[in-house]
């Protein structure tokens, strides 16, 4: 269990980072190469922005919730 965690929370660490430099800053980011230049008049920010932020707390908690799963399993070893 603990290493099927320990495989999670790298996948997700690794995820994070790429999902994160995707993101536009100020002068835009990789998700312009998606359609994320495009702006909606609506929302404020295109559809691909919208799904890439979602995908990333998304990824977030899968992430947050592997570290404290790995928390209680070394805690309950006496790690």
């Amino acid at each position: 269990m603990i290493l099927a965690s320990s495989i999670v929370l790298i996948i997700t660490s690794l995820l994070m980072i790429l999902l994160v430099l995707m993101h536009k800053g100020k002068g835009g980011g990789l998700s312009d190469m998606f359609g994320g230049g495009i702006s909606s008049s609506l929302g404020g920010s295109s559809v691909v922005e919208r799904n890439l932020d979602r995908l990333t707390v998304a990824t977030g908690v899968i992430w947050f919730a592997s570290i404290v799963v790995l928390g209680f399993l070394f805690k309950a070893q006496g790690v």
